[in-house]
């Protein structure tokens, strides 16, 4: 089997539209002049360093290196013989998919403007400081947790490119046919990407073991939601269902929950802060993370490939079970929504255009972000009533609004 027959039919880019730029989310939290609004940094270098959320990064950074240094220590001593077979090493390979850092580093975030909210920055003056250093491992630990959900999402979707690069199992088949090594190299590169993504969940769980009772519980909830929110995905799509609140269902589980209320609620939670806070997060958390999954509808279908560093389309071409699709079968006419979107219809990539423009005319795309701009003032609306540290629940609003006008 040639290279070429390893790049996956249904992960090709099959149609752009423009995408409104959007400030990167990093740069949304970052300090600002004192006048600017949208970030609500009026109150400038007194935040002080505990406040800054590049130090967090770059603590997280630091952390996820130790991880894989750690794990590299052991692995040859462990298989000597087996580290470089076929560019194997499922260590250096991790390191490689998490820095340096190509994502946007949403959950991390989330748990570094939670952590500060409920007033995290403010516990202790001590250096280090043990309760910024718990939501560090926490911080990084939602990074591993998070590589290992893409990775073993793009095995069960079929993606081929990931943050601009190919993805894990892609470049693990690549490898082998490469080498002309025996067997199937499709199965080869799922073994491996698999593999790698079991590593980056037990080396997720392992920085959560060293945090509070409470933490552990609320990461084990998460897991379990993530994990059934993909289930749902998975049968869904194969079901056909089209229903807009099993869908929302998918979403809220798959990627609102893990990427935005979850690590909110962690970061919190590693602060000590009391159910009221905790409470209040969870609810700005809920709306943001709808916003979140239905922003990431949109751009899966009118996404540009070169922003996002993922192909457009495949949520067509794989019938997934996600809001906007529902809307697509509600507002689109009888004859054309059973053809593209009906039990036995088979999306082609020539489809995809032109379904791209009858949702558009036939207003589905509007409806979706009418949705989004409701989850957006509901999230904002959520977060002016709750009793949050100043400078946090400012960061969370700026956060809010670049989230969910992302274009990546």
């Amino acid at each position: 089997m040639s290279p070429e027959r390893l790049d996956v039919e249904v992960g090709t880019p099959v149609g752009t539209a423009p995408a409104v730029p959007v400030p990167d989310l990093r740069d949304a939290t970052a300090a600002a002049p004192a006048t600017d609004p949208a970030t609500g940094a009026d109150e400038g270098a007194d935040e002080g360093a505990a406040h800054d959320v590049s130090r967090t990064m770059d603590d997280i950074d630091a952390l996820l290196r130790e991880v894989c240094d750690d794990l590299s220590a052991g692995w040859a001593t462990r298989v000597p013989d087996a580290v470089d077979v076929l560019d194997a090493d499922l260590p250096e390979t991790l390191l490689g998919w998490l820095l340096p850092a190509t994502g946007k580093r949403l959950r991390p975030l989330m748990c570094h403007w939670g952590w500060v909210s409920a007033g995290g920055a403010a516990v202790t003056a001590e250096e280090p400081d043990p309760c910024r250093t718990e939501m560090v491992r926490v911080g990084a630990a939602l990074e591993l947790l998070h590589l290992f959900a893409l990775v073993h999402d793009d095995v069960m979707d079929r993606g081929s490119s990931r943050r601009g690069r190919p993805t894990a199992h892609v470049e693990a088949a690549r490898a082998h046919v490469q080498e002309q090594a025996l067997g199937d190299p499709v199965l080869f590169g799922d073994s491996v990407a698999i593999l790698l993504g079991d590593l980056a969940l037990s080396e997720a769980s392992l920085l959560v073991t060293e945090t509070s009772r409470p933490v552990q519980l609320h990461w084990r909830e998460m897991l379990r939601e993530l994990v059934h929110g993909q289930l749902l995905d998975v049968t869904a799509a194969a079901a056909r269902r089209r229903d807009v609140e099993h869908s929302r269902r998918v979403a809220r589980l798959k990627s609102g929950a893990y990427t935005i209320q979850r690590p909110l609620v962690l970061g919190a939670l590693v602060a000590g802060a009391p159910a009221p806070v905790t409470d209040a997060l969870e609810a700005y958390g809920a709306h943001l993370g709808e916003a979140f999954a239905l922003r990431d509808d949109v751009l899966g279908v009118w996404g540009d490939p070169l922003t996002t560093g993922k192909p457009v389309g495949d949520d067509l071409l794989l019938s997934k079970a996600t809001v906007l699709l529902a809307e697509a079968r509600r507002l689109l006419p009888p004859d054309l929504s059973e053809r593209y979107l009906g039990r036995d219809a088979h999306i082609t990539p020539e489809d995809v255009p032109v379904l791209q423009q009858l949702m558009v005319e036939r207003g589905v795309l509007d409806v979706v972000e009418g949705r989004i701009d409701r989850e957006l003032e509901l999230a904002l609306e959520c977060l002016s009533q709750a009793d949050l540290e100043p400078v946090g629940a400012r960061r969370l609003q700026a956060l809010a609004e670049s989230t969910a006008r992302r274009a990546a």
